[in-house]
């Protein structure tokens, strides 16, 4: 893709944070949200009083909506891999509530003086393209200049009211699985810096651009319990938000965790995005480390995500099941721990 003068866009340098790290810290929104009246509307199945990945409104007893919206600052300086990344992102929250997707509306904000119109046109051919391989109809959507670069979408999918997976079932007993490596933030930190090249961050592109679609199929045939997937607050910011939400402990083993080899290098020379770092100390309050956890592991596993996998929790003799259906190219099958009686989360080595 070629820019204003011929010169190549590079995208990250155009924004102050990148991906789901631009999102407004746990702390903050807890603050925002601390007075904000719930819905007292009986239809709404799941409102935000969980954190959970979508709402879901009932609309009769065999049908529900399942509703989200997320949009940020670019990840990659590619326009197309950034609009690509961006829906996949946005869509797998229907994914990870057991949903499918049905509809979207794009959302963007763009410098159309600085960048022009064919900028923004691959970005949303970009959205476009991920949209119809997930089988979603793109019906409009709304445009705003800024400063800044940021797109993204508004999903609406369906499920039926009782077959919802939200992060509110995980019980004592259950196994914990995850379906994609973590460190996309510090490797698009390090893309932003100019620390590494587009070929080094492919192996992360490539996974941000695959639909959870495989991976909810395959919880949603195994009878998982509860899940959510990992973006912006990192894995154990949304762990700990599966946590609360069923009323339990998570006990995960850091080495067993999937990695790119090459966000924990990077952390060792310093490139850790402010994103990640803010999440590392705020996720403190409810994490306790074995002392053999390396900082390096310790600041992977509050790294900010963007297009995530899922975390399912699932019991043991339902595992086996999920297993087979996420031996597919489209998604990894990682187990990281349990869930256990009690709060917060413990992370062993």
């Amino acid at each position: 893709m070629q820019g204003i003068g011929d010169e190549r866009i590079r995208l990250t340098a155009t924004t102050s944070g990148g991906g789901c790290s631009s999102k407004v810290g746990s702390a903050d929104l807890a603050e925002v949200l601390r007075d904000f009246p719930p819905s007292e509307d009986p239809d709404v199945i799941v409102g935000f009083s969980t954190s959970d990945d979508a709402g879901v409104y009932r609309l009769s007893d065999e049908l529900a909506l399942v509703q989200t919206v997320d949009f940020f600052t670019p990840i990659v300086d590619d326009p197309y891999d950034f609009g690509r990344i961006a829906a996949a992102n946005a869509i797998s929250d229907v994914y990870a509530m057991g949903g499918t997707p049905r509809t979207a509306l794009n959302i963007a904000t763009f410098p159309m003086e600085a960048l022009g119109p064919a900028v923004l046109a691959r970005i949303l051919a970009g959205g476009a393209a991920i949209a119809r391989e997930a089988g979603v109809a793109i019906l409009g959507g709304h445009t705003v200049k800024d400063d800044e670069p940021k797109y993204g979408m508004a999903v609406t999918g369906t499920v039926h009211p009782k077959r919802a997976i939200t992060n509110a079932g995980a019980r004592p007993g259950d196994i914990l699985v995850l379906t994609k490596p973590i460190g996309t933030g510090i490797l698009s930190n390090a893309l932003k810096k100019g620390s590494i090249d587009e070929s080094q961050i492919a192996p992360a592109v490539r996974w941000m651009t695959t639909l959870n679609r495989a991976a909810s199929l395959a919880m949603i045939a195994a009878g998982a319990h509860a899940a959510t997937d990992i973006t912006g607050f990192g894995l154990l910011g949304h762990g700990y938000e599966l946590a609360r939400a069923s009323g339990v402990q998570l006990r995960l083993g850091a080495s067993s965790v999937p990695i790119y080899q090459l966000a924990r290098d990077l952390i060792a020379i310093g490139i850790a995005p402010g994103g990640s770092r803010k999440n590392a100390s705020e996720h403190e309050v409810f994490t306790t480390f074995a002392a053999d956890v390396p900082s390096d592991l310790r600041l992977l596993l509050s790294d900010a995500q963007t297009s995530g996998g899922l975390l399912i929790a699932i019991a043991p003799h339902r595992l086996a099941k999920l297993l087979e259906g996420l031996r597919e190219p489209d998604a990894l099958a990682s187990i990281d721990g349990r869930i256990e009686a009690g709060s917060g989360i413990i992370v062993e080595r």
